[in-house]
């Protein structure tokens, strides 16, 4: 017989546009357990507990109370300390700075539905890493990657009193996993992003894409799809600022495709990045979002917004606050984050090497900042794992699925400094078929290596088999840090064999902010400014060059970064400090973008 606890085994797809939507938000403080040795997940001979048909009283996910003083029950999540939610784990107790593995976290909740007969969903914008989830005493299921959104339906087990969510968050690093044991950033545990209701009629708008067509100037494209009992329904997709308004009608699976000819549309682009009002609606749902039109595309060496060779002014980010050392998880933290790039007179940001929180593609859309996104495919996963593969496609997938209306947005990465050999190819150009066949309007990329010649040091090549199947050749590399002093870069010559665009996906050294020196003392800002500007000429030799993204933005923490008084801990490559000073290279990078978007720099310009 099958156990009632195996009957969900998955996260459901992801609720879209849970932003546009009302909500009933479930952050705050949530009690929690450490269990290290997973004790409220596995019995002592090894078996999970909800693959059992009687639990019984070891299991944490069933939040149980003893009926009597006699009864032996081995936790209490009562009588637990508690941690904010949002919010990594490792920076709210000192205990947990380095802890990796299994945190019990629950919230009680009451909730009355508005409508008797619609449904709720619980949605989670994303738990790191692995996330098993119970509601009331029952398994919703598992989510298995640390930066994407999952949801699950709870209409059924919900209760207008007493709710009890109970989310067992694993962080535990492994060989098998995306990424995996060895990486370069901090492992920030726990459920690290918004967790909310969302009530929605017993039919609603479970997806929807509204993009100009790839190449087109005026020819808005789409499909709408619906989730419930009623998927036969007229629909109507309408931007009322244009006046222009289509109905449609879905077929028995939910489905339907629509398009629009706008010849007057005012184009996004971050000089004007405007956004419509888009409105889908059918008959028994309404959902309104805020969406940019702007077509990318290469043609040659140039990369073409709205028909137009731009140079990608970028800088590289992780999702991290530096003022608290602690993962971003706000809108402010977003908004904080964008607007320092902005400063840096930057019209294109990185969002490395994971994705990032959906704020910050919301915001780029409306602060006019060109989007790079990544799933974290670093260093050296298991290429030849299948199951690795399918976890790598899954996080593309709900990537794409949750960004693919965002203008801002315009490349996505499937990976960082790969090494070559035939499988990880065949496993890198998997994901950008993949992510090509699930939209084709944007750009596809990965953050590649050089090579040297042993009999040449001054030499650097990009010969890459992904190069050839990407959009835009794009590559890391630190001449001057890693790769001898600065004034190597003098001397540098370029091997890249492809007539396209190159984007810089890294470059730039360690500097710790307020340590001063002369220019051959590493660690100083004085070294680092030298550095910037011997890479930047180095890097403007490029006849193709068509985007540079230094990194990075702000220090952050990683535990590979062991120097006393120096790193502590930090990655000390950001051109702003962990107290949120400028370094001395912030401003050479803010002259040199001054430069470019007066036009002057650009190779072959």
């Amino acid at each position: 017989m099958i156990s009632a606890w195996m009957l969900t085994v998955s996260a459901q797809s992801p609720l879209l546009s849970v932003y546009n939507r009302e909500t009933f938000s479930l952050n705050g403080k949530w009690n929690y357990i450490v269990d290290q040795y997973e004790t409220g997940f596995y019995a002592y001979h090894g078996t999970r507990y909800d693959e059992l048909e009687n639990p019984g009283n070891g299991a944490i996910f069933l939040d149980k109370k003893p009926q009597n003083k006699s009864e032996l029950i081995e936790y209490d999540f009562d009588l637990s300390p508690t941690l904010m939610v949002p919010g990594d784990w490792n920076t709210q107790d000192p205990k947990l700075f380095l802890y990796e593995g299994s945190i019990w976290y629950r919230r009680v909740f009451d909730y009355a539905k508005k409508n008797p007969g619609n449904r709720v969903f619980i949605h989670f914008g994303a738990v790191n890493y692995e996330a098993d989830v119970y509601l009331n005493g029952k398994k919703l299921g598992r989510h298995t990657g640390g930066f994407t959104p999952f949801s699950f339906e709870v209409t059924a087990l919900l209760k207008e009193k007493g709710n009890s969510l109970v989310v067992k968050a694993n962080d535990t690093r492994k060989h098998d996993a995306v990424p995996t044991e060895n990486f370069d950033w901090m492992n920030y545990g726990g459920i690290t992003r918004d967790v909310q209701l969302v009530e929605l009629p017993s039919t609603f708008i479970a997806d929807y894409s509204v993009q100009l067509v790839k190449g087109s100037l005026s020819m808005i494209k789409g499909f709408v799809r619906l989730n419930g009992s009623g998927k036969q329904q007229k629909i109507t997709v309408e931007l009322p600022e244009t006046k222009l308004k289509q109905q449609i009608n879905t077929d028995e699976n939910g489905y339907a495709e629509f398009a629009l000819e706008a010849k007057k549309l005012t184009l996004w682009s971050p000089e004007n990045p405007k956004l419509y009002d888009v409105i889908i609606s059918c008959e028994t749902d309404r959902i309104t979002d805020r969406i940019g039109f702007r077509s990318i595309e290469v043609s040659g060496s140039e990369i073409l917004l709205n028909k137009k060779p731009v140079f990608l002014r970028g800088i590289c980010a992780h999702e991290e606050n530096p003022l608290r050392g602690a993962r971003a998880y706000s809108k402010e933290d977003a908004r904080m984050l964008l607007t320092w790039a902005r400063e840096l007179n930057c019209n294109f940001m990185r969002l490395a090497h994971y994705p990032h929180n959906e704020y910050m593609a919301r915001l780029a859309d409306e602060m006019g900042i060109l989007l790079w996104e990544e799933i974290p495919v670093y260093w050296t996963i298991d290429f030849t794992n299948e199951t690795t593969y399918k976890n790598a496609e899954n996080q593309l997938t709900e990537l794409i699925g949750r960004d693919k209306n965002r203008a801002s947005v315009i490349i996505w990465s499937v990976a960082n400094e790969t090494p070559v050999h035939e499988s990880r190819t065949a496993f890198l150009t998997k994901l950008a078929q993949k992510a090509r066949s699930l939209d084709d309007t944007r750009l596809v990329s990965a953050a590649l290596e050089v090579s040297t010649p042993s009999d040449n040091p001054f030499l650097k090549r990009v010969h890459d088999p992904f190069a050839g199947v990407a959009d835009i050749v794009s590559f890391n590399v630190y001449v001057g840090w890693y790769d001898g002093l600065p004034d190597k870069c003098d001397r540098i010559l370029w091997d890249i064999p492809y007539e396209k665009p190159v984007i810089i996906s890294e470059f730039g050294g360690g500097a710790l902010q307020g340590l001063h020196g002369d220019t051959l003392t590493r660690w100083t800002e004085e070294f680092q400014e030298y550095l910037y500007r011997k890479n930047l000429a180095m890097l403007t030799r490029i006849p193709q060059l068509r985007g540079t993204n230094p990194w990075i933005l702000c220090d952050f923490r990683s535990p590979k970064r062991l120097l006393p008084q120096v790193q502590d801990g930090w990655n000390r490559k950001g051109l702003i400090g962990q107290n949120g000073s400028r370094k001395k290279a912030f401003y050479v990078l803010r002259e040199f973008y001054d430069k470019m978007s007066r036009g002057e720099n650009i190779p072959n310009r």
